[in-house]
């Protein structure tokens, strides 16, 4: 099956219905789309593949899928919050540990602090490579 139905959901994301080829691909449309709800049929290959890493940016108009960059932005800090949380962790205890032995922590604090404002380069980004290219490691 090379056509799908593509049509925006009610959370403003992209949804997409795959035929299985037992009815016309029309049928299924006017069968399986909620009421009211613009829908539009196309190719597989007109669809962003390589940005599947961003799904939920994706956003139609007029059966054109393109990938919101704001929202893509947004992913990505979820991405790296949750890829820093584990090492916010081991440097709480890095840090507790040389409170109590008196140790110096400025680097551990740097390090706190890398981690806390990485985040905020995804707002300078301007394409989905730099975006992906953002890492929590050095």
């Amino acid at each position: 099956m090379n056509e799908v139905i593509i049509f925006t959901n009610a959370t403003g994301g992209v949804s997409i219905c795959i035929p299985t080829g037992e009815l016309p691909v029309s049928e299924v449309q006017s069968k399986d789309i909620p009421v009211g709800v613009a829908s539009f049929i196309v190719t597989v290959d007109s669809l962003p593949h390589q940005d599947e890493d961003f799904y939920d940016a994706w956003e139609q108009t007029d059966g054109v899928v393109t990938v919101s960059l704001s929202k893509a932005k947004e992913i990505t800090k979820a991405r790296l919050r949750e890829e820093r949380a584990p090492l916010f962790a081991a440097l709480d205890v890095q840090f507790q540990r040389a409170l109590e032995d008196g140790s110096d922590a400025s680097e551990i604090v740097a390090e706190k602090r890398r981690l806390r404002d990485i985040t905020n380069l995804a707002d300078s980004c301007s394409t989905l490579d730099e975006l992906r290219a953002l890492k929590v490691s050095n």
